[in-house]
């Protein structure tokens, strides 16, 4: 409605790029939270999680703060979630990094490391298209399908019900889920914060959903 203002609030768990996520959303005008803690978390309207770095870390981080329970309290509750990059791969029940470390387990599946392939660098760094496959919860609105975004990881979810996957994008032979929805969950393998104009159209769009 207008004239209320939603918090967003975007999980610190020691994430690296905490700082450039905040200001992409602070440079579209959106009342953000940086914060761990768990009261923060639930008391949220929208939540963001990203995240670079190890699945292993991430997750024990995110134990040793107590905050994996409030955030799957907070997605329980059909408040909009938005995970970035490792934000995406925790929502899934394990990774292969690490020794088949369990994560949240939002989404039954697992996350996957690229296999080696000659010609094909891991990890998979730069620019790539996505391709929209379903609905992305209008996430992508005036974005145009196969729009380039930026990539930094060796590793990718494969849902167990591909029904979630909103875009895919190809890499070392690998159809890999570049997108997922499902509800009031949106995660993104790529970085918006670090793609340029179409992905701050991106988090604009979360902002305004």
């Amino acid at each position: 409605m207008r004239g209320i203002k939603l918090m967003i609030t975007i999980v610190d768990y020691g994430a690296g790029n905490l700082c450039s996520v905040n200001n992409a959303f602070r440079s579209l005008g959106a009342d953000v939270k940086v914060s761990g803690s768990p009261k923060d978390v639930l008391a949220a309207d929208k939540l963001i999680l990203p995240g670079v770095g190890a699945f292993k870390d991430t997750m024990d981080e995110l134990q040793k703060r107590e905050l994996t329970g409030p955030i799957k309290q907070f997605i329980s509750s059909g408040k909009p979630y938005l995970g970035m990059c490792l934000g995406l791969q925790i929502l899934f029940e394990r990774s292969e990094e690490g020794r088949n470390v369990e994560g949240l387990g939002i989404f039954k599946g697992s996350v996957k490391r690229f296999a080696p392939k000659k010609g094909c660098k891991i990890p998979h760094m730069g620019w790539n298209t996505v391709s929209y496959q379903a609905n992305t919860a209008g996430l992508t609105d005036k974005i145009p399908d196969n729009s380039y975004f930026y990539f930094v990881h060796s590793y990718y979810a494969d849902p167990a019900d591909k029904s979630i996957i909103a875009g895919k994008t190809e890499y070392c032979g690998v159809d890999f889920a570049a997108y997922v929805s499902k509800g009031n969950v949106n995660a993104v393998q790529f970085h918006p914060e670090r793609s340029q104009g179409l992905g701050l159209l991106f988090l604009e769009n979360f902002i305004r959903s």
